[in-house]
């Protein structure tokens, strides 16, 4: 099973200004994950920027890069502007790894395509895991989802989904057993065909209310499978804060060696 890994990197960060090039024990940010990416058994492995700096650094890695426009409006975009321009087949599966996820585990990119490979009707594959706790339950910065009997995306929400009608009402301060609560992990692979026509499909209502970007391919039909993770996978980087976290973990290791 033959896969392509692209990795979009925007240079603006609203938080952490030019992340991708942060330092990471030594080494910017981006090359961090393209070494993640690369341990993934992927054919190609693309870096999509809008900077050069991103760029120049990629490929004195010996890293591939390709320049997208600036002013794409999401990742989904950068990944059907690479897709496009370099011509793979409809049939192609495409794995977006984030540009901030240094600690991404290269097993979990391969499972991802693996996933979407195995589900020839759909077009997009993810990944969840189970919740345990109340407080991100019902915190709605935690992106929550339902699945059908086949492990297919029935619904993703900022809300509280399921809603176990009679155990809430008793109580909300723990789940109640065997409560089917999952959390969205933002990693997506996808048919090229798909990401093709991803640009072309009008924003859904639900998509603008939720803020919820993969909302607007269910709207229009398309199936998303989920593959279900034992816990959670190591967390990307947003903040400062998680800046920190990740270097410890890298100065851990290299001490360690």
């Amino acid at each position: 099973m033959g896969f392509r890994i692209v990795i979009p990197a925007r240079y603006a960060s609203s938080r952490l200004p030019g992340k991708p090039l942060l330092d990471i024990a030594g080494r910017p940010m981006i090359l961090r994950v393209l070494d993640q990416a690369r341990l993934a058994g992927a054919d190609e492995v693309w870096v999509a920027t809008d900077h050069a700096d991103i760029a120049e650094r990629v490929e004195a890695a010996g890293g591939q890069v390709i320049l997208t426009g600036r002013e794409l409006p999401s990742g989904t975009d950068r990944l059907a502007e690479v897709a496009t321009r370099l011509g793979w087949d409809d049939d192609t599966v495409v794995v977006n790894v984030q540009g901030d996820e240094p600690l991404i585990p290269p097993s979990l990119i391969a499972d991802a395509a693996a996933t979407l490979s195995a589900d020839a009707e759909a077009a997009i594959a993810t990944a969840c895991h189970p919740l345990a706790s109340a407080e991100e339950f019902f915190n709605p910065n935690v992106v929550k989802l339902v699945l059908d009997a086949r492990g297919r995306a029935l619904y993703f929400s900022r809300a509280p989904i399921p809603w176990a009608r009679d155990a809430f009402a008793q109580q909300r301060d723990a789940l109640p057993a065997g409560f089917p609560a999952y959390r969205h992990v933002g990693l997506y692979a996808y048919r090229a065909g798909f990401l093709k026509r991803y640009a072309a499909l009008a924003s859904s209502p639900l998509e603008q209310w939720e803020a919820l970007e993969q909302l607007r391919a269910m709207a229009h039909g398309f199936p998303i499978r989920v593959m279900v993770l034992d816990h959670a996978p190591p967390g990307g980087v947003d903040t400062a804060e998680d800046l920190e976290r990740v270097r410890r973990v890298f100065d851990v290791a290299s001490v360690s060696r």
